[in-house]
């Protein structure tokens, strides 16, 4: 097999298997991660705000890794998995956008997070609420 593809473009492929390498979380290492999150969350859920337990805690990537994000402490928060689920791959401007009363919580809760997200998700959740969506959680069943 070439390297390159001759009967579309002149570009070359990238092997098989040789994406870019991401970082792999050892368990001690993620549990350690996972019960700062939590602490630093004040033990709820970032975009609903239910109380959770150590053990159904996920770990939310706020800028998912799929567009860039990372490990870092600063780009890890506590959720429940409905809002895990909810928000998916979405960078968080879009999903405050589209569940203004998640950024609502997002502010109130998520203690370590970069300035500069919090700043996006604070006009995320202003515009929306200027257009009038709903402020309440009612809207994930719909």
């Amino acid at each position: 097999m070439s390297s390159h593809c001759t009967d579309r473009c002149a570009l070359p492929r990238s092997p098989r298997g040789l994406s870019r390498p991401r970082p792999l979380f050892f368990a001690p290492t993620k549990r350690a991660v996972k019960r700062a999150a939590y602490r630093d969350c004040g033990r709820r859920c970032v975009a609903c705000g239910v109380r959770l337990s150590l053990d159904v805690v996920t770990l939310d990537h706020v800028i998912p890794l799929s567009r860039g994000g990372n490990h870092a402490s600063g780009n890890v928060v506590a959720a429940c998995r409905d809002c895990n689920q909810l928000k998916s791959s979405m960078l968080p401007v879009e999903f405050f956008a589209r569940y203004p009363w998640a950024g609502q919580n997002f502010l109130r809760l998520a203690r370590v997070v970069h300035r500069s997200i919090k700043r996006g998700a604070r006009r995320a959740v202003s515009l929306a609420l200027a257009h009038g969506l709903p402020t309440s959680p009612q809207l994930r069943a719909g």
